[in-house]
């Protein structure tokens, strides 16, 4: 699918509204894949997510830093939490997401936001 291999990465929401909740229901779904995390400070660690909570707060194992040699302190650290807040992407492989999945969720939520 073609718009499955544009999507390379998920913008995280900064508030905890519905549409929060929605990237927290598909990142519990990914527990024990491989993602990558970028920061709003540039760096960027790549690790299996272990858990996510409803704050997106994410804890990862078996990390390893994306540029090793800008951030040498922290090759021997294996484990991280991330607090959500500091998130500014989620960079996931393309067959990770099921995009009419999450565009009928969308659809739901929008329908339940104009009952509002």
């Amino acid at each position: 699918d073609a718009l499955a291999e544009r999507v390379q990465c998920v913008a995280l929401p900064l508030q905890r509204t519905c549409a929060a909740m929605l990237f927290y229901s598909f990142f519990k779904s990914l527990v024990g894949q491989e993602i990558v995390v970028e920061l709003k400070n540039d760096m960027a660690i790549r690790g299996n997510l272990h858990s996510v909570d409803q704050y997106l707060n994410i804890k990862l194992t078996d990390i390893s830093v994306v540029n090793e040699e800008k951030h040498p302190h922290l090759m021997s650290v294996k484990n991280c939490f991330i607090r959500g807040s500091v998130v500014r992407y989620v960079h996931l492989s393309p067959d990770m997401v099921d995009t009419e999945l999450l565009q009928d969720a969308s659809r739901v939520e929008a329908r339940e936001q104009k009952k509002v």
